[in-house]
């Protein structure tokens, strides 16, 4: 099976990517995590992104805040999916790393997910690499069941309450 990246601007980055790791983990896909600067180290980042796809890499998870170009960087080196996780900042609540991640050029698409919305990029990778496993398609699928049945459930709940 293809492996995830998860890579990050800062290590101060890393509680809003754990979701991601953790929700990989449980669906048994394999990831690897780094800390990978598009303004600080950026031949590590070019070099990264291209040599991606032959180091069994099939989606990137690109995590930053603020100026937030780290899943640009991953984009233009690599054809691969990328999946940008804007990360909220101190100073405009995530929403300069969002405009960053989203507003790509053409020809160079970034999936973005919600500020902080690391689980959602986890479960994107998922649905990507389920199209060619069914395990895993079957695992997506008893996932939303299960979302579904706790909707219900506290549904029930709340309605009692008012009864």
């Amino acid at each position: 099976m293809l492996k995830v990246a998860i890579v990050m601007g800062s290590d101060s980055d890393l509680p809003v990517v754990r979701p991601a790791a953790e929700t990989l983990k449980k669906l048994g896909i394999p990831f690897e995590v780094r800390v990978i600067s598009a303004h600080r180290t950026p031949e590590i980042a070019a070099e990264f992104a291209k040599s991606a796809r032959a180091d069994g890499f099939g989606v990137i998870v690109a995590a930053a805040g603020k100026a937030a170009h780290l899943a640009g960087a991953m984009a233009a080196n690599t054809t691969l999916p990328v999946v940008g996780i804007p990360v909220k900042s101190s100073t405009l609540d995530g929403l300069d790393a969002l405009l960053s991640t989203v507003q790509m050029p053409s020809g160079m698409p970034v999936a973005t997910v919600a500020i902080d919305g690391a689980q959602n990029a986890a479960l994107l990778c998922a649905q990507i690499f389920s199209l060619g496993d069914a395990r895993l398609a079957e695992e997506l699928a008893r996932m939303r069941e299960e979302m579904k049945q706790k909707i219900a459930e506290k549904d029930r709940a709340v309605r009692a309450q008012f009864e």
